[in-house]
């Protein structure tokens, strides 16, 4: 029956339904218990001691990436640190001190009130064997200090220690300070970092910039100190950190490569270039590249190369030069004075047309045809922070060197690296890159780790997944094997509900048969003999038509109590017994198959009692409790010896097994046979 779906009995279905939701909620179990294993790697919370780095952790895998790519795209648009090679002004170096918390300063006087925006710290650079190039003797912990004439102690702008991580570094620090005014600018040191040969304490610094717009107002400013100068000239002295020169060489990340232009050797005692800017403008600053060098390491010529010794730059409104006015001059005293850029501002003067006159000019004495020659990357002059000689043709009072080394090279706004950047612009793009090639290592770090997580995580999911497979498959099998077992219970309980109400009821209808036929002169005690075996013939239909499950029969199992007692009366007609029940509250709460098993497991005792014990009387104690339901029927009859090999009815061991009760079976000294029952109470016996 159980093999044909439209037979299967009603308790199959549910006990498959309950089956996969048990299944269901094993699975879920299972994933919750190790969702934490694929999660532990990627919200662990340990951060690395760098700048950015908590920023950077709290961002998702692919946004890691995107700034991955941002930021190397932001790269490569900008300039390069390039350095220097050759021999030249390195910068200002304090006297040496043996702790770092010795106070130094520097201080650059502006000349007058100016508006300042932004002030540039370019730091002297040293070769370390074992790390490359690093910043040397830039402070740890200082501040800078923005003042007026009137107001020697100033406004602090900006102050660094060690959280803000300056170090390590090559690249030039940005200090923003918009709006402030100031006539004089000073830097404090708290803590100074030791030089790297020996491990003195100095303040060392390449280059300070104060900007006001495009326009550095430090430029070669008088500067005072805290220590005495120590260093004996060479290439350290104040005058060095606003002479103008960095220990970069401009490499823009934009622009076609120009070759500096070189005249030919032998041009003449005072060569002269000319520029027509074609109309008269306010002029204050000019920039002169020098050629470049950097092509070869190390330099096979030394620096201001083609540079003249001394020219004066004049400036008229003519063409002739008839008004020529002086606008400055430059003097190159030593090796020192020359840089990649020479810088040098003058009062403003308003002019168009413009003149170089090398006074000195530079002698080769390198080329076979040896003699004065003038050499440059490009000049630059600016009118209002713009520089105005971009494009503009250029003249000369001597043959150029075309075409490969061209007059036209000189302002065509580029050098041997690309695009020429304004001062500020350039030094901005250094700053930047510095702060960008600091944080990609962290990224990239961070998604080494990442990727590191979840290549563990997907090997962890691929166990998982085989371990969750094993799980499922594992579950389906014991669910099978419970079907199965429930549908075998489900038998086992359809055979032991028809053989115990069946068998019982056919056992009654053959006992009043046998009192109906004893009673032949009674027809009052026939009739009611007859009405109760039509009983038993209606109640033996019921049970008949619903087999698969009794509990749904109207009028079976109803009420416990009345249904022993109605049995008693039919089974046990003519013997004399007594029913003694306790805890009536107790068994009012039973479920209803607890309860119809309980009436089963009686009815088949006082079935069997009828059958085979001899007995005239009997009795039944019935407790029940919260902790549990004693039964005990005994009787008066022969004892054990015609029953089973352990004195228990196969009958009334199954109907126990069905109740997952314990039975025994006794023999009182006063006679005949006890049958006992015990169940303990369980959730599933008491209606909730």
């Amino acid at each position: 029956m159980a093999d044909n779906p439209q037979h299967m009995p009603r308790q199959l279905p549910a006990a498959l339904d309950r089956g996969w939701r048990r299944c269901g909620a094993v699975l879920r179990t299972f994933v919750a218990a190790t969702a934490p294993l694929l999660t532990a790697g990627i919200l662990q919370a340990a951060h690395s001691p760098v700048h950015g780095q908590s920023r950077i952790h709290a961002l998702s895998l692919t946004a890691l990436e995107q700034r991955l790519t941002t930021l190397d795209h932001e790269l490569s648009q900008l300039a390069s640190l390039s350095l220097l090679s050759g021999v030249g002004a390195v910068g200002y170096r304090s006297q040496i001190h043996t702790s770092p918390t010795d106070p130094e300063s520097i201080q650059i006087d502006l000349g007058k009130k100016v508006t300042i925006d932004e002030i540039v710290l370019v730091p002297t650079l040293w070769r370390d064997t074992m790390t490359g190039f690093r910043a040397d003797g830039f402070p740890r912990e200082f501040r800078v200090i923005a003042g007026t004439a009137g107001d020697p102690t100033g406004t602090v702008v900006a102050s660094y220690g060690s959280s803000n991580r300056l170090l390590p570094r090559i690249a030039p620090l940005i200090i923003s300070c918009p709006g402030t005014i100031a006539s004089w600018v000073r830097v404090e040191t708290a803590v100074m970092s030791p030089r790297a040969w020996d491990g003195m304490y100095i303040l060392q610094l390449a280059e300070i910039l104060v900007f006001s717009g495009g326009e550095n107002v430090a430029l070669r400013r008088p500067v005072e100190i805290s220590s005495p100068d120590s260093t004996g000239g060479l290439g350290w002295d104040r005058r060095f950190v606003v002479d103008g020169f960095v220990p970069y060489l401009m490499d823009a990340a934009e622009g076609a490569q120009s070759l500096a232009f070189l005249s030919k050797t032998d041009i003449g005692e005072q060569p002269t270039i000319t520029l027509d800017l074609g109309a008269s403008l306010p002029l204050d600053r000019i920039h002169y590249h020098v050629t470049d060098l950097s092509d070869t390491v190390p330099q096979s010529i030394s620096d201001g190369f083609g540079v003249p010794r001394r020219f004066v730059l004049e400036g008229a409104n003519q063409a002739d030069f008839s008004d020529a006015v002086h606008l400055v001059e430059y003097q190159m005293e030593s090796t020192y004075d020359v840089g990649p850029i020479i810088m040098r501002r003058f009062p403003v003067k308003t002019c168009r047309h413009v003149r170089l006159i090398a006074v000195e000019p530079f002698i080769n004495t390198l080329e076979t045809d040896q003699g004065t020659q003038f050499g440059a990357a490009e000049i630059e002059l600016f009118s209002n922070g713009v520089n105005v000689a971009i494009g503009i043709p250029v003249q000369a009072d001597f043959p150029e060197n075309a075409p490969v080394r061209s007059l036209s090279s000189l302002t065509d706004g580029r050098n041997l690296y690309g695009k020429i950047l304004p001062l500020r612009d350039w030094l901005n793009q250094l700053a930047r890159r510095h702060d960008l090639e600091t944080e990609r290592p962290v990224i990239t770090r961070e998604l080494d780790i990442r990727h590191l997580r979840q290549k563990a995580n997907l090997n962890r999911l691929g166990w998982l997944a085989v371990i969750l497979a094993a799980g499922i498959v594992s579950i389906i099998l014991i669910e099978r094997i419970r079907r199965m077992r429930q549908i075998a219970r489900i038998r086992e309980r359809l055979a032991a509900d028809l053989h115990d109400e069946l068998g019982a009821n056919l056992h009654t209808i053959g006992l009043l048969s046998d009192l109906a036929a004893d009673a032949g002169d009674s027809p009052q005690e026939m009739a009611t003999l007859y009405r109760r075996i039509r009983s038993e013939t209606e109640r033996s239909g019921i049970a008949v038509r619903h087999c698969s499950d009794m509990l749904s029969a109207k009028g079976l199992y109803t009420d416990l109590l009345a249904d022993m007692q109605r049995a008693s009366n039919r089974i046990m007609a003519k013997l004399e017994h007594e029913i003694s029940i306790v805890g009536e509250e107790y068994l009012k709460a039973l479920r209803p198959r607890t309860r119809a098993d309980l009436f089963l497991f009686y009815k088949e005792c006082l079935v069997n009692i009828s059958r085979h014990s001899g007995a005239t009387k009997y009795t039944t104690e019935l407790r029940a409790a919260a902790n549990g339901i004693q039964m005990e029927i005994c009787d008066n009859g022969r004892g054990l010896e015609i029953w089973e090999e352990d004195g228990i009815p196969a009958s009334l061991k199954r109907r126990a097994k069905l109740l997952g009760a314990k039975v025994t079976v006794r023999n009182p000294s006063r006679g005949g046979t006890c049958i006992q029952l015990s169940l303990k109470t369980r959730k599933w016996g008491f209606r909730k």
